[in-house]
């Protein structure tokens, strides 16, 4: 089978060189700075641009035709407007966006245009060359201008009926001719109706986007989808050389970006399973309210097929509520053999929280105008803004009732229980093709998967963080909840639907491990009376900056090209004539041009107005101070190059254009070095005995994880757990220490190695996190009561260049040499370079280096 597109430009281009293709800042600057580029966009923005720059075999010709296969959930609209951003900087101006359903382009125009909404995608000015453009909606392209960014939102149907049946002011066909156009399709499973038919496209949606594409040779059509069928034959031959960027539901749940899913099954009738749902939103509320978390749970309720169904659902709902007592929630808890009902009922009992306060909450919470249906065309759209912003403070919506409407394009993150309000189910056929009512169902889970972010002590808000640490009870802030009957064939159904989807895995599949410290260890003194020394993660103080190089700008001199008539030439026979004047270079520091010059340079540059570069370095009292400072401009140089003719005779304007030229250098190596938060320097202690606690982990039977390790580690006193459920490089450190600890014991009067599961973080100098996976304490017999407290982390070589930074950080706490005094004792915090079996030897030396 003919390679997909991305698999040609890793293979021709290189997978290496497309991860060292720097995003421009043209992108970064202009999007909403609370979005933060995941890693796998970037990695979406560089295969776009490695085929963008790059001629390779297999290259398709333009125009071209590109698809995004990215999971649910996983930004493609952000991925649209960074591409919009890029696009522009390349000279095109117009944009098309259409997609299937009106109501996802009254969201898309909120997040493209609305600069009030929390979902707003830009920043709130978008610069270009210090040049401020505007994102403008246009209804066609004679609308147009060529300065600002000029969008137009249709839907397929809409741009179809325009362009067959002409009316005044529609778009037609004409508008494309002359102007190169970026088409932008969203759901774009949805043009493919003809190609899986094996139908003729003319006279179809999908001929109609593919004329508009044909128009200009410089057009390019840009689909994003998470659900294309590559099980269709016809699908996967029309997109094996346009799938540029594939990022499935499996890798985003695997990377940490989605709920877990938990299939909450009972033989409860409705209304218990609404009353159950409930009960467990409201836990969620009261669990984050404690540990200061801005949550509002939402429930949806789902009907099966008909609008009426789903009014019923609501008015049942509301009777509930109005109806509720202490005694109903009492008797609903006593019934439930859920832990997770058990351990809500916990919390409330241990917080205060009287089956009688939680009646009044819950009434107050759930009151109807709380309430919203999403159901008609027209509901959906109504209420298409409220349904949009479900994680706005100002948005009071705590339940909505749906049938089919919110299965695409709905962009919800704080929904963490569904309740499906019917029973019966359209089994697979005979083929064991899944029903289609099925296959909805696991696509609205999937929508509903969406994380929502939280951060706690500075964690990456938007990824899982208690994987390893199950008995965390906030551990429920991660999971959405699938409420239904049991049915022991449906459960089954919707099980397969969501393992093939990537979102959910089985729990056949899946094992529980117990990691518990040994009773051995727990009993020393050691464990009972030491700490564990860490720093931590703190918003960014640029108060200790004084000059350009404590932001990791080089003191390099830049070099300039002027402008200049020299040029070569070469004959028939390739012949190189001798050049007339030899180009060299002249040296200028900052200091010795003109002041007005290189103020004026400044103003050039919004990055570099006063306002904006005080950030950074506080003890700034003028721009001219920034301009004349050797600390700053001044102690900068730039090596002017071009004939001696040029090089003598430098006027204001080259002066300028070189000063520009270093700016845009500065302006890079800074942002690179900018960070909001930092890590201390300071390391604080804390107590062994309540950082490291037993964990229960849940790890696929399949995984190297699911191998304990138990038969080396459990007779061994030096190992405070009962086992290593680790990686092969990781149990490979464990057993290379277990063959040495003779040896490098006998100086020590206690030396301890812990298994690191989630327990403590430490955070390098721009603040991320890092969680090294083993901590070697080991206490000298004699001397000044010193005990090493040692990062260690096994690392494959394949993992290790991603991932250089943690080296580096502990190859910087190894060069500081850290001794704190506590008590009556010292502590040295160190590191070790990377274990990996391949430098074995290396790891050992550098280990009884810090050791003697």
């Amino acid at each position: 089978m003919k390679p997909f597109l991305y698999d040609t430009i890793e293979k021709e281009v290189g997978r290496n060189s497309i991860r060292k293709i720097n995003i421009p800042l043209s992108i970064i600057d202009n999007l909403n700075p609370n979005f933060s580029i995941r890693p796998y966009q970037k990695n979406a923005f560089q295969h776009f641009m490695a085929f963008e720059q790059e001629e390779f075999e297999g290259k398709p010709n333009s125009p071209y035709h590109l698809l995004f296969n990215m999971a649910t959930g996983s930004g493609k609209t952000l991925m649209m407007a960074g591409l919009i951003l890029y696009l522009y900087e390349k000279g095109y101006r117009n944009f098309l966006f259409f997609v299937n359903s009106s109501n996802i382009i009254q969201k898309t125009k909120d997040n493209f245009l609305n600069n009030l909404s929390s979902k707003f995608l830009f920043n709130q000015g978008i610069f270009f060359d210090n040049k401020e453009v505007i994102l403008k909606e246009v209804k066609n392209f004679e609308d147009a201008d060529n300065e600002n960014i000029n969008i137009c939102f249709t839907t397929i149907q809409l741009l179809h009926t325009s362009l067959t049946n002409t009316k005044e002011g529609a778009l037609t066909i004409e508008d494309f001719k002359d102007k190169k156009i970026v088409l932008m399709a969203d759901e774009a499973h949805h043009l493919n109706t003809s190609t899986r038919s094996q139908i003729n496209i003319e006279g179809t949606w999908e001929g109609t986007v593919m004329s508009i594409l044909e128009q200009n040779r410089e057009n390019y059509l840009l689909e994003f989808t998470a659900t294309m069928d590559f099980e269709s034959r016809e699908i996967t031959e029309k997109y094996a050389d346009k799938v540029i960027f594939k990022y499935d539901l499996a890798q985003f749940r695997k990377d940490g970006y989605s709920k877990d899913i938990d299939l909450i099954r009972s033989y409860f009738g409705e209304n218990e399973r609404m009353l159950q749902a409930i009960l467990l939103s409201q836990y969620r509320q009261e669990l984050a309210t404690k540990n200061v978390i801005n949550l509002k749970p939402v429930i949806l309720f789902k009907a099966k097929k008909t609008i009426a169904e789903s009014e019923q659902n609501k008015e049942k709902f509301h009777k509930l509520i109005e109806n509720l007592n202490p005694e109903m929630i009492e008797r609903l808890v006593n019934d439930s053999t859920l832990e997770i009902i058990k351990k809500a009922n916990l919390f409330f009992d241990e917080n205060g929280i009287s089956y009688t306060t939680l009646t009044s909450r819950i009434q107050s919470n759930f009151k109807p105008e709380n309430c919203i249906s999403a159901n008609s065309d027209n509901e959906a759209e109504a209420n298409q803004i409220k349904l949009n912003t479900l994680e706005d403070d100002n948005n009071p919506i705590r339940a909505v009732f749906a049938v089919q409407k919110l299965n695409e394009g709905w962009d919800v993150l704080n929904l963490f229980d569904i309740v499906r309000l019917y029973e019966d189910r359209d089994g697979a056929d005979a083929k064991g093709r899944l029903g289609k009512t099925t296959l909805s169902e696991a696509q609205l889970i999937g929508r509903g998967a969406r994380y929502f972010p939280f951060s706690l002590n500075g964690e990456d808000k938007y990824t899982r963080k208690f994987d390893k640490d199950l008995s965390n009870e906030l551990k429920i802030l991660e999971e959405l909840y699938y409420h239904t009957k049991e049915d022991s064939r449906y459960i089954s159904e919707i099980t397969r639907a969501l393992v093939e989807s990537g979102i959910y895995e089985d729990d056949k599949d899946m094992v529980m491990k117990e990691l518990k410290l040994k009773e051995s260890f727990k009993n020393t003194d050691f464990y009972k009376k030491g700490v564990v020394f860490l720093n931590e993660k703190v918003v960014k103080n640029y108060q200790s900056v004084y000059s350009l190089s404590d932001l990791g700008v080089s003191q390099k001199n830049i070099i300039y090209t002027l402008s200049s008539g020299v040029g070569k030439k070469t004959d028939v026979f390739g012949v190189l004539e001798q050049e007339m004047d030899v180009l060299g270079n002249k040296i200028v520091k900052v200091n010795d041009i003109p002041l007005h010059v290189v103020r004026y340079a400044l103003t050039t540059n919004h990055f570099f107005y006063f306002n904006s570069i005080k950030k950074y370095f506080p003890k700034l009292s003028s721009s001219i101070e920034f301009c004349e400072q050797e600390e700053y401009l001044g102690g900068l140089a730039i090596e002017f190059r071009g004939t001696e003719k040029r090089r003598n005779n430098l006027s204001n304007q080259d002066y300028l254009d070189g000063l520009k030229s270093l700016l845009v250098i500065i302006e890079e190596q800074m942002k690179a070095n900018i960070s909001i938060y930092e890590g201390t320097t300071h390391f604080k202690p804390h107590p062994l005995r309540t950082t490291f606690e037993d964990k229960t982990l849940r790890v696929s039977k399949y995984e190297e994880r699911a191998k304990g390790q138990e038969n080396l580690v459990n007779d061994k006193d030096w190992y405070a757990y009962n086992a290593n459920f680790g990686t092969i490089e990781e149990k490979n450190f464990v057993e290379m220490f277990s063959k040495r600890f003779e040896s490098w014991s006998v100086k020590f009067d206690d030396m301890y190695l812990i298994r690191n599961e989630r327990s403590i973080k430490i955070y390098d100098k721009i603040g991320r996190a890092f969680e090294p996976d083993f901590l070697l304490f080991a206490k000298q017999k004699e001397g000044d009561n010193l005990t090493m407290q040692v990062f260690i982390e096994p690392k494959g070589k394949h993992l290790a260049k991603e991932d250089k930074w943690k080296e580096d950080f502990l190859h910087q706490l190894r060069e500081d040499k850290k001794t704190i005094e506590f008590n009556t004792d010292h502590y040295l915090i160190t590191g070790l370079p990377f274990y990996n079996t391949l430098q074995e030897n290396e790891f050992i030396r550098n280990m009884e280096s810090i050791l003697e």
